[in-house]
């Protein structure tokens, strides 16, 4: 068994480390959150996780796994850090250069540098400069120099795991190890066979750096076809739910369902790293990054829209998180929708989200937001919009919004059955409101 150090106790991290320390390796995480820290210390990680808590309490209680705020020499060192976007849709790698020159002083003969951080084309390689920078008594390997003598290890192995599946799919999926050299790779491969019950597919670190990138940009352009659909669907008075549902009865054809935009840590961000590689021959992704990224305002129009036919409108708003079932807040394209319409009008907006405790930072200085529950959400909006596909919204009656005016992001309520009491996305009704519905319009 190795010494493995983790650096980032995030939504990668930290189940990683519990895994190798149930598998029997001595593993520490560090992170620069003293509260994270704290919290994962005492047996409770800092977001929810199904099993999380129980892998994590047993790892701890066996002391395999320690967790601090500073790194310490290990076999291995994984780098499980974010990689943001700044202004301009540029690849923030602050991280993954604070992280690797954390770790640097602790490095020994022997060591492997494991990158799991989603990173552009050339960031495995630029580590190895880095590390060689700081440690000139160390000889680093070079990409793809097969000649040389090296006394560590360097590759990426990008992390391939879904909110709210983490535990299973960390054993259960494919994995792929880029090395530098080959004698990086098959580094690789050693630590993660102790715990992947699939697949591990050796390549080079630029390739595996790649395929990362372009699973989550053909994600995004599929579902960028959905939403643009949609949006064209609103505009020509078409259920953008029954069209999609008979073209896929097509043998050949398999259109995703339409969404408020995309958001998460992955298919949000990465597609971006290609665009900022390769500026002039990405023009799809670009386009379908656009798409994506129109579609929060496009339902924010709506709703002001719609609101205009109120004299004194309130807004429900059913869900905050980035995807249905999860606590995960990031890129969420929901948060960003409540946020606009929250700073931008005069609305009284009620959040029903109960995946949180509390409103996040961006919404909870806001007068005219409140968190509340999915019945008093009902019973005192206006305007209700559905963001996020939840099971606990997905057992809703539908018979229970009969008078309300709905802008359904999602299909919660379904095709054509239910046109007589769903807006479509544009403000616009698909068929004749029902009476009720016009009743209340006017009060």
């Amino acid at each position: 068994m190795a010494e493995v150090c983790v650096a980032g106790l995030g939504y990668i991290g930290l189940p990683t480390a519990a895994m190798l320390a149930s598998q029997g390796h001595q593993v520490t995480g560090f992170d620069i959150n003293a509260a994270a820290v704290a919290s994962i210390k005492s047996g409770h990680p800092h977001f929810h996780e199904p099993d999380l808590q129980m892998l994590l309490s047993a790892a701890l209680s066996t002391g395999r796994l320690k967790v601090q705020t500073d790194p310490v020499a290990a076999d291995y060192f994984i780098l499980a850090v974010p990689t943001p976007l700044v202004e301009g849709n540029k690849p923030d790698l602050s991280y993954v250069n604070a992280a690797c020159d954390g770790i640097a002083p602790f490095l020994r003969v022997g060591s492997t540098v494991i990158l799991e951080s989603t990173s552009p084309v050339g960031t495995t390689e630029r580590l190895c400069e880095r590390i060689a920078a700081a440690r000139p008594d160390l000889r680093v390997p070079r990409y793809m120099d097969v000649s040389g003598e090296f006394d560590i290890f360097v590759c990426h192995c990008p992390e391939r795991i879904l909110p709210g599946q983490m535990l299973r799919e960390l054993v259960s999926n494919d994995r792929i190890i880029g090395g530098v050299t080959d004698a990086c790779a098959q580094s690789g491969v050693a630590l993660y066979e102790t715990f992947v019950r699939s697949n591990l597919l050796v390549t080079d670190c630029r390739t595996a750096e790649f395929v990362k990138l372009i699973e989550n940009a053909s994600r995004d352009i599929n579902i960028a076809f959905a939403n643009e659909l949609s949006m064209i669907c609103d505009h020509l008075g078409i259920d953008v739910w029954d069209a999609i549902n008979l073209a896929n009865r097509h043998p050949r054809v398999k259109i995703l369902q339409p969404g408020p935009g995309v958001g998460g840590h992955c298919i949000a961000v990465d597609p971006w790293f290609i665009v900022d590689s390769a500026p002039n021959l990405s023009r799809m992704i670009r386009v379908a990054r656009e798409v994506n990224d129109r579609k929060p305002k496009s339902v924010v129009e709506s709703v002001r829209a719609l609101a205009k036919r109120f004299k004194r409108p309130i807004v429900s708003c059913y869900g905050l998180t980035y995807k249905a079932d999860v606590d995960d807040l990031r890129e969420s394209p929901a948060l960003e929708i409540v946020h606009d319409l929250a700073r931008t009008t005069n609305l009284n907006i009620l959040v029903c989200e109960p995946h949180v405790r509390k409103l996040p930072p961006a919404l909870e200085s806001l007068s005219n937001v409140r968190l509340v529950g999915p019945d008093e959400a009902r019973r005192e909006a206006d305007i209700v919009v559905f963001l996020v596909g939840h099971q606990q919204f997905r057992r809703l009656e539908a018979n229970a919004f009969l008078n309300k005016v709905v802008v359904d992001t999602i299909g919660l309520l379904g095709g054509s059955h239910q046109r007589q009491r769903v807006i479509a996305s544009n403000g616009l009704p698909v068929r004749t409101a029902a009476d009720e519905t016009e009743q209340r319009l006017s009060a």
